[in-house]
């Protein structure tokens, strides 16, 4: 099979837990598209369904602080599997690195890049918790059980390597110039971003994020860490969708509300109607994007 190739030869179990992975991902995604949004970040407490009392009693957590609590597991994971599985050969040492530097970084910015002013709800920060780290376990086990097999015949560590640093460092640099659009506290001005690949490509940080995924996969050349690489790009694709969405919604209001020409009747309720749901969004707006 040319699939083998590129893979470690997967087991029932990793075959059952990379079926598992994606379809949760990829079904997240989909959701994404069709306007059901995970609530956090500038989705945050959106739901039009839902009365006042429901989402006044919503228990939340201030969103820096549940932004570095649902990576820190994670990141504990990856840090403690060093102990937990010693027996090391160098795929599984970078592996294990890489994830650890990832979500380490990313407990750094939720607690130093970023700029917050909203809340997460508790259910919504242990579901992300939950995948997060599930799916961090599963890969670094997936990985113990290739020791002593035969590598695959294509080796992928070198240009896995390559991706996952310049998905970090791409990464990184686009959240910090997002980190610089806006002021913490109430001041909750949006700005249009600027430089890197802003002008280039609408969400880059995601863009980078999914080549970090991507370094995990060709580090690993599992099953596993593949399909989860494929889910996560499913599901950022989806995000990226519902997030341009919104980004055109807010540019709408933008133009209404500094154009001096009158608007038409028809004109008026969709102002009001994107309007609403737009300051709504920015009322709760936890990162820029």
């Amino acid at each position: 099979m040319a699939l083998l190739k590129f893979l470690f030869p997967p087991s029932l179990f990793v075959t059952a837990t990379s079926l598992a992975s994606f379809t949760a991902l990829a079904s997240a995604g989909l959701s994404e598209f069709r306007g059901k949004n995970a609530e956090y970040s500038k989705f945050f407490n959106i739901r039009s369904n839902a009365s006042d009392s429901e989402k006044s009693s919503k228990f939340t957590l201030p969103s820096r602080i549940a932004m570095a609590t649902l990576y820190t597991p994670a990141f504990l994971a990856g840090i403690s599997s060093f102990a937990i599985f010693p027996e090391e050969n160098l795929r599984f040492l970078l592996l294990k690195s890489a994830i650890s530097i990832h979500f380490f970084k990313r407990v750094l910015e939720s607690c130093f890049v970023h700029k917050y002013s909203g809340e997460m709800g508790i259910d919504t920060m242990i579901i992300i918790l939950s995948s997060y780290f599930i799916s961090t376990a599963l890969m670094i086990f997936n990985q113990h059980l290739t020791i002593g097999l035969p590598e695959p015949a294509i080796d992928l560590k070198t240009p896995g390597i390559l991706l996952f640093f310049l998905g970090i460092s791409g990464n990184f640099y686009h959240h910090l110039l997002l980190s610089k659009l806006r002021t913490e506290g109430p001041n909750k001005e949006y700005k249009i971003p600027k430089g890197g690949l802003f002008g280039v490509v609408v969400f880059p940080h995601y863009l980078f994020e999914v080549l970090i995924f991507w370094g995990f996969a060709f580090i690993s050349q599992t099953l596993f860490s593949f399909a989860y690489a494929m889910a996560t790009t499913c599901y950022l694709l989806g995000r990226s969708y519902a997030s341009r969405r919104w980004l055109r919604n807010v540019v709408y209001v933008s133009e209404v509300i500094s154009s001096p020409q009158p608007l038409s009747r028809d004109e008026e309720d969709d102002a009001i109607i994107i309007i609403g749901h737009t300051f709504e969004y920015l009322s709760s707006n936890a990162e820029s994007f």
